[in-house]
């Protein structure tokens, strides 16, 4: 790489610095009327509460062990 080549990366690498701590600066808080649909059961990461316990029933059946979802232990007795 030439001189001219490798200041013309720092320049850009220094932009998009940039460009991103910009926007991390716009990010604001959750106003108190928005934190109402946020707390709604749709608004979960896992979804439906039956849809979960059936799919860790599913994970349990394929690996042939139950529990291990949270605690020491995979069911084998060998705790």
């Amino acid at each position: 790489m030439n001189p001219s080549t490798t200041t013309l990366a720092r320049l850009a690498a220094l932009a998009a610095i940039a460009v991103a701590a910009t926007g991390c600066g716009a990010v604001k808080p959750v106003q108190a009327w928005e934190r109402g649909a946020l707390a709604k059961p749709e608004m979960l990461i896992e979804g439906d509460l039956l849809e979960a316990r059936y799919n860790e029933h599913i994970y349990a059946s394929k690996e042939a062990a139950s529990g291990g979802g949270g605690v020491g232990g995979g069911g084998c007795g060998c705790n």
